[in-house]
């Protein structure tokens, strides 16, 4: 019964890293051929046993954590699942989007409301009904695209009063009311934790498949691949494991569960593995082996770094 019984924590585990190239299409672009190729990271996240709970290291490379540590507060399975897809997506928009605009094309970013990525327990949102994977887009009438704008409207209340929240769902729109309460500095909030929602419009059709998988951090991975899709020798020769969220400016972003995707990375036998720079890149090489480590604060930098690499043998 302790193999079969669910607990309440989750295990991280490694999964081999997988060539980008098969998942993406770009117009007028073809897969790269060569001897080396970019490679994304995915992780393994499920409910862990009971048993595995009390003994985690049967699993090399698991690492057991709380279920809020997963799940963000208000948040079930299904939600996070939902959130991740959707990061998934994000994530690929904006690795289209610095790829072309790194190339010269004209790319469009628009912000179109505020994603709601988590709820305070027993805060007014819950009793509201917000949930994550919300989108706000208006306040009292008003229009809110950004998180900026969405604190602005708030904080014309005092701590007590209600805000009207118009929200985005494919459904269409609804409104709510939620009461505010008083936080730091006396600033009226509802009980969310928020990012940015946006439009992506490429000029040239970009399309990658990454089925069932979730999460931000394939970004740069994707990116990379995008120039190689379109003739440009990014790996040169190397296999590139690639992990990080990108940002719309081309900055790559910290990620979690390092030390499963630098197992992946290994067990795929890359050459050379490109990680965040800072606590991302230190974790990684507590793991790497003999696994080459570059740490990156940008795509642009990604690209230096492998422009710069010795010929490969």
């Amino acid at each position: 019964m302790l193999w079969l019984w669910p607990s309440d924590d989750f295990l991280l585990l490694p999964d081999r890293a997988r060539p980008v190239a098969p998942l993406v299409a770009v117009q007028g672009g073809k897969d790269p051929a060569g001897p080396g190729g970019i490679y994304f990271d995915a992780v393994v996240i499920r409910r862990a046993k009971l048993f595995e709970r009390l003994f985690p290291w049967i699993h090399d490379g698991a690492t057991l954590v709380p279920e809020r540590e997963i799940n963000p507060p208000g948040a079930s399975d299904k939600q996070r699942r939902t959130e991740d897809l959707r990061e998934m997506a994000r994530s690929q928009d904006i690795a289209g989007a610095v790829a072309l605009e790194y190339l010269g094309y004209r790319v469009d970013v628009r912000p179109i409301g505020v994603l709601i990525t988590s709820v305070v327990p027993q805060s007014p949102a819950v009793a509201a009904g917000l949930q994550p994977t919300d989108v706000i887009v208006g306040v009292d009438g008003k229009t809110a695209k950004t998180p900026a704008a969405l604190r602005r409207l708030i904080s014309r209340h005092k701590p007590g009063e209600s805000v009207r929240l118009t929200l985005r769902s494919d459904s269409g729109l609804r409104q709510l009311r939620v009461r505010t309460v008083r936080g730091p500095e006396d600033r009226p909030l509802i009980g969310v934790t928020v990012d940015q929602a946006t439009r992506v419009k490429l000029p040239i059709p970009v399309r990658i498949d990454s089925g069932s998988i979730g999460g931000p951090s394939a970004g740069l991975a994707f990116a990379l691949d995008v120039l190689e899709e379109l003739g440009h020798d990014v790996d040169r020769g190397y296999k590139v494991a690639a992990t990080g969220e990108l940002e719309p400016d081309g900055t790559v972003v910290p990620i979690g569960a390092v030390k499963q995707k630098t197992i992946g990375a290994q067990r795929a036998h890359v050459d050379v593995f490109l990680v965040p720079a800072g606590d991302n890149a230190k974790e990684a090489r507590k793991h790497a082996g003999g696994l080459r480590i570059v740490p990156v604060h940008s795509f642009r930098q990604a690209l230096q770094a492998l422009a710069t690499l010795p010929p490969k043998r």
